[in-house]
């Protein structure tokens, strides 16, 4: 089991600036990705970005405004999130996958959730 807790969320206003954090814990050799998504009310959870042990994926609502970034010796992984809009006003989850793992199929490829962080963009 991998336990994941986030933090880092919060009320912002349009045009400003958050970092999440996401800590995982337990059996933390057998993550290979790690990643975030977020959940907007009545919307499906969206893939945002995930880095693997170099390389980083992004989806099209975070390309060039997040930025993801990982601390292997810590087992933590950041989403530092610049300009932000109301629309990403959201729960934002973190996220691990094995290797070998379909991370970009949507949230049925990967094994792991943290309980999410809520960040509301005000206008």
């Amino acid at each position: 089991q991998v336990q994941l807790v986030e933090s880092g969320g919060g009320l912002v206003q349009a045009g400003g600036s958050l970092r999440l954090s996401c800590a995982a814990s337990g059996r933390t050799s057998s993550i290979h990705y790690m990643g975030w998504f977020r959940q907007a009310p009545g919307k499906e959870r969206e893939f945002l970005a995930a880095r693997g042990r170099s390389i980083p994926y992004y989806g099209d609502s975070a390309k060039g405004r997040f930025m993801i970034s990982r601390d292997n010796a810590k087992n933590t992984v950041y989403l530092e999130m610049n300009s932000l809009k109301p629309e990403d006003t959201a729960v934002y989850y973190c996220t691990t996958a094995d290797f070998g793992s379909d991370i970009l199929s949507g949230p049925r490829g990967w094994d792991y959730w943290g309980q999410g962080t809520q960040v509301t963009v005000s206008s």
